[in-house]
């Protein structure tokens, strides 16, 4: 799990970079706010993954799952309650 969690954020990084690359060709890019997030969002996966390979697969495990138990609550919530 902690390699798939390295590797899933090398894939998402690409995926948004392809996307910046296809919006800031077309013009659409807010870049004051696009910095803004890419700090924000490099400070992030900088902390998720040393806190992966400090604590363990184990770890990892149960973010996991209480990441996805979040999710499907929620998804349950809107469309039966909201």
């Amino acid at each position: 799990l902690v390699t798939a969690s390295a590797t899933a954020k090398i894939v998402n990084c690409c995926t948004n970079a392809g996307a910046l690359a296809m919006f800031a060709w077309q013009g659409t890019v807010f870049w004051q706010l696009a910095v803004v997030m890419a700090v924000f969002n490099l400070a992030g996966a900088t902390l998720g993954a040393r806190t992966a390979l400090k604590r363990g697969s184990g770890f990892v495990r149960i973010v996991l799952l209480v990441v996805v138990l979040a999710l499907v609550a929620n998804m349950a919530y809107e469309q039966w309650i909201a």
